[in-house]
């Protein structure tokens, strides 16, 4: 596994030109080093040519810790649906990601196999980044996340975005964010006209075996492999 890193992220490279990118965000208060190990998990296979980048969020106080700094794609001021959200920080990352899908297509990588994957706060921002986009990328995957600016996405949703398939998996004992976060999520996409693969696990906040599974053989299909 070859890996590189930058000041703002940490990526891994196949052998030879890179044919398909997965741009992976971590959730709150970790970092781009947390789901490095997951690659090898995945088994995929070295022809897809697959380069995994994981970027590293900006360090910002959060408010609902207390307001204690640490990396966070945009702050939190609360958990259920009726909380204030930082609509600021939201545009700001999405930028920044959007920002990294421009340097995967500049490099070479077609924009039907870029995948934008996050879990938890980085799997609400793949949501957001991925169903606004102008061109269709070759997925969406959100990991224990749920929709943020849900209110919003009926006008903000692009036929781009729409078109593009999501995975979302989620555990039924979370207790960060419940189960019904993600089902809400999951059924407005579907109201919405968007193709949604739910998948659901007997776990807490966390990523389970099964799960890492059921990923792999979805980005085989979005990466490229027939």
């Amino acid at each position: 596994m070859k890996v590189v890193e930058t000041a703002g992220a940490v990526s891994v490279e196949p052998e030879g030109r890179a044919r398909a990118a997965v741009v992976w965000l971590h959730g709150l208060g970790a970092d781009g080093y947390d789901f490095l190990p997951i690659v090898p998990q995945l088994n995929l296979p070295a022809e897809l040519t697959v380069r995994f980048v994981f970027p590293h969020a900006p360090v910002r106080p959060v408010t609902l810790n207390g307001g204690a700094a640490m990396r966070a794609w945009y702050d939190l001021l609360g958990l259920d649906r009726s909380a204030q959200q930082d609509v600021a920080g939201l545009r700001a990352s999405a930028q920044l990601v959007n920002g990294l899908i421009d340097t995967q297509v500049a490099a070479g990588v077609a924009r039907e196999r870029i995948v934008i994957a996050g879990f938890s706060q980085g799997g609400a921002l793949a949501l957001h980044v991925g169903l606004r986009q102008r061109t269709a990328l070759g997925g969406i995957m959100a990991l224990s996340a749920y929709l943020p600016l849900a209110a919003q996405l009926g006008q903000e949703l692009t036929p781009a975005g729409r078109a593009t398939p999501v995975l979302m998996c989620h555990g039924s004992h979370d207790p960060v964010l419940a189960l019904d976060m993600g089902t809400q999520a999951c059924t407005l996409l579907r109201t919405l006209g968007v193709t949604v693969s739910w998948h659901e696990y007997p776990m807490a906040h966390e990523v389970c075996a099964a799960e890492i599974q059921e990923i792999s053989g979805w980005l085989r299909a979005r990466c490229g492999e027939s």
